[in-house]
Parts: structure tokens; sequence; C-alpha cells
């Protein structure tokens, strides 16, 4: 789509999102009445952002769609400052740093958040899990099988070293700095928060039940986050117990990039079967599978955006184009295929199955 051309613009594109929603939400209860009840509610987690906040401060970050917010460290170390806060993920951040370069798999630990819906209940049990270190048999009830669970995240002695060093840094950081920021960032984001709600369960929630139910995904939590951006994180554990979390918007204005972050997740399930189907077996020993899969979400978003109508697709494209730090030219779609180049049949095979579940087959 040729974005001048057809003059939808960025700025065109999320005006006509928002009054289309407006307008369908017309009979909706307010705004707080309707998330209590709705599927997918739109929410925040501090303990989430906080244990993101962590491994965006200490962690490498080289992805072509960015783990994290763009400039989200340099951003958060002047408020840091600002506030005269030298915490324990200062003290021990040379040393997390080290433990991540030279096991990357640590980084799946970020997952590890959206397991438990406190902070008092994930610091509980990273406690339980160091006090153990990282053996069930020393541990009572409930507390053995998460130190089970945990422990096959952190499987060796050094890693056992990184949770406990991450633990104390993250409690030591909510303390001085980061739980008092975030209530106070939360607040200022509260509108955009409303925006969200209002476009998702006003318009692209109800577009998208039928997709949703086909591909397991009928129920969950949506998690707007102050640390993630393009690149979301789902956890699924049956069809109404998913939760995905996505960038949370500064302003209303930005309200539609939660909405193409979360349609980028949703579409998972699909691209994991289209690229699995469409490599070698080299390619996935090489690491080629990988990084058909991080194009493929990509390129599989857009094709589930384009279900929901030209405004959709188009700001999907302008999104993902402006996260990877792609300018967007007169031609966004060609723009986007070739910062996210994907090969045909994965890009049909994709099709096929978005087409699929739309239909309810």
């Amino acid at each position: 789509m040729r974005t001048r051309g057809n003059g939808m613009t960025r700025q065109a594109a999320t005006a006509l999102l928002i009054a289309v929603t407006v307008t369908a939400a017309a009979g909706l209860p307010a705004y707080g009445q309707s998330s209590l009840a709705a599927r997918w509610p739109v929410k925040t987690r501090e303990h989430i952002d906080l244990w993101l906040h962590g491994f965006a401060i200490v962690a490498p970050d080289s992805s072509r769609v960015p783990l994290y917010r763009r400039g989200y460290r340099d951003v958060m170390l002047v408020a840091r400052n600002a506030a005269s806060a030298f915490t324990d993920l200062d003290a021990n951040s040379d040393v997390l740093r080290a433990a991540l370069a030279a096991r990357p798999s640590l980084v799946g630990a970020q997952f590890l958040a959206l397991d438990f819906g406190t902070w008092a209940d994930l610091s509980g049990a990273l406690d339980a899990f160091v006090r153990t270190d990282g053996d069930p048999r020393r541990a009572s009830g409930e507390n053995a099988q998460m130190v089970a669970r945990i422990g096959a995240i952190f499987r060796s002695r050094e890693d056992r070293d990184f949770a406990r060093r991450y633990l104390a840094g993250l409690q030591s950081e909510r303390e001085k700095f980061h739980h008092q920021w975030w209530i106070a960032e939360t607040r200022r984001r509260d509108p955009a928060l409303a925006a969200v709600d209002s476009l998702w369960q006003g318009r692209f929630r109800p577009a998208l039940q039928r997709f949703l139910n086909h591909t397991q995904q009928s129920d969950g939590e949506f998690i707007l986050s102050t640390v993630l951006e393009g690149e979301g994180r789902t956890v699924t554990n049956d069809k109404r117990q998913n939760t995905i979390v996505v960038g949370f918007p500064e302003s209303p204005e930005r309200a539609a990039d939660a909405i193409y972050c979360l349609l980028h997740e949703l579409v998972g399930p699909l691209t994991v079967t289209a690229v699995e189907d469409n490599v070698t077996p080299a390619q996935k020993r090489n690491g080629v599978a990988d990084g058909y899969q991080s194009a493929a979400l990509v390129r599989g978003g857009a094709i589930l955006a384009a279900k929901l109508g030209a405004d959709a697709v188009a700001g999907y494209m302008e999104f993902y184009l402006r996260a990877a730090g792609r300018p967007a030219g007169a031609d966004i779609a060609a723009d986007f295929a070739a910062a996210f180049p994907l090969p045909a049949e994965m890009l049909s095979s994709i099709e096929r199955q978005v087409a699929i579940a739309f239909s309810g087959i």
C-alpha cells in the first residue's frame, strides 16, 4: 500500500481507528466497568514491569525489532540519576551482564514473571528457590513444586547465582526507585490505557473473536508494559489462560500501537507452524529457522491486520518500521517487505492459516 499515494498517513490511520471505535463502542458501558467483565481485559502489572525493567537494564539487545522499548535503558538511567538512585542492580550489573553473555539462554527467564500475580508471589517463590539452592526436596508443599518449576529455568549453580543476584537487585531497585516511578508513570498514562481499552473492546476484539477461538486464545490477560514496544511477551497455558504483554503507549494518540503489538503476538501459533513446515533440519541447527520466526511474526501480524481494515494494516506496517528504526517511504508495503524478508512459501502458509482461522473451519 502506498501511504502517500492514497493519503493514509499514520496520523490519518490512527484517527480513523479511534473514530470507528468510538462509533462501535457507543453502546458499551463506561471504560472501567466494561474492562472488569470483558474477555481479554486490558491491565497493568507492576511486578512484570519491574522484572522486565531489570533485563532491559542489564541485557544486550541487538534484535531487528528491539526486545525492549527503543531507548528505554538510556531514559531510565537518566530518571534514576535524577532520583539519585544507586541500587543492588547497579552493584551487580557487571556480573549479571557477564552471566547473560556467557549463557544467553538466561534471557528466557524474563517470561517467569508472567506466571505470577504479584511481586510478593514472584519474590517469595524466588526467595524459596534461593534458600533451598534449587532443591525441591528442601522445600515443602506448594513451594516444592514452585522450586522445581524455577529450577527448570535456572539449572546450574551459576544460573542459581544469577537468580540470587537478580532478585536482590530488583528488591533494591523496587524500594529505592522503581515502585514510586512506576506508580507516577502509569498514572500519567491512564488516558492511554483507556484509549487502548476502547479500541480493543470496542472494535478489535469482537472482530478477532472467531480467530481467537480457532487458535485456542479465546480469553486471557492483555497487559500493558512501560518496558516494551514492538516485541511482546506471551505465555500460553490453555485457551482461557493466556497472558500477553505489549508496550504501554505514552499517549492516547498512540493507543493503536498496543493493538499492533498484540496482533504480532496473537499470530504466533500460526507462524511457528509456517516456519517449521518450510525449513530443513540443517536450517534448524544453524539458527536460520530462528531468524525466519522473528520475521514471520512481524509479517504474520500484518496479514492479521489486513483482515481488520486498510487503516489497521497501514498503521501496523508503519509501527513496525519505526520499531525497527527503518524509515517509511512512499511505498510502505515495499519498505515493510524489504525490512522483514520472508520466503514466499512461508507467507503463503501464514495467509492460508489466517484465512482458515477467520472462517472458523
